[in-house]
């Protein structure tokens, strides 16, 4: 092994390379390689101390930043996570320690959220109220603890803002959006059969003076 160096360091004294330029491309390597194996380490670190403290777990429901999605997998380097939208993502596992993340399934799989309807003014706010309560009481996705409530929220621009806010178990078949979708087709087809219609924007116009036809 000596011979072979004492050889290479020969030839290129005898062909006038500079050792200057390798140790330059050495040194630019030596960097390179510094650096990615930074981040290797910190994502196999962070994948050891997720496993460990288990902050999240294979099935959790995530949400970070803009991120909604369920987790397939824990690896030593990333996290598969499933997005909402089907998409799978590898998430480096530094990414869960660094920033801030909502596990909404952390101590359980209950989801709260709600569905939005307004309706013209001079409906029967009351009856409004018995349809939303019977809608959620009949669903079998929405949990009867905690308790289903109907709220109303406001007295809107162009109509009675009504908020149904309920809680789900979450699972790969029960998920928010399809609970808020059922709930919004069931809502439509409950309102018409008792005459309430679901309000959209209005504008009243007001003329002052008077107005002049001409043929």
């Amino acid at each position: 092994m000596l011979v072979i160096v004492v050889l290479v360091f020969t030839v290129l004294s005898v062909l006038k390379v500079p050792l200057a330029a390798f140790a330059f491309i050495s040194g630019a390597i030596a960097i390179g390689v510094g650096f990615g194996a930074q981040n290797i380490i910190n994502n196999f670190i962070s994948g050891w101390i997720l496993m460990w403290e288990r902050p999240i777990r294979i099935g959790d429901f995530l949400e970070m930043g803009t991120m909604l999605g369920t987790v397939e997998s824990i690896n030593t380097r990333f996290t598969r996570v499933r997005r909402i939208d089907g998409v799978r993502l590898m998430v480096p596992n530094s990414q869960f320690l660094e920033n801030t993340v909502i596990n909404w399934s952390i101590v359980d799989r209950k989801l709260r959220s709600s569905v939005r309807v307004g309706v013209p003014y001079g409906s029967d706010v009351q009856k409004v109220k018995e349809l939303l309560d019977e809608l959620m009481a009949n669903s079998p996705d929405i949990l009867e603890d905690p308790a289903p409530v109907v709220i109303f929220e406001d007295f809107g621009d162009s109509a009675l803002v009504f908020d149904a806010f309920f809680w789900i178990e979450s699972s790969p078949t029960c998920t928010l959006r399809g609970v808020r979708s059922a709930m919004r087709f069931e809502i439509t087809e409950r309102f018409k059969k008792n005459g309430i219609v679901i309000a959209f924007p209005q504008r009243d116009v007001h003329i002052d003076g008077t107005l002049k036809i001409e043929n």
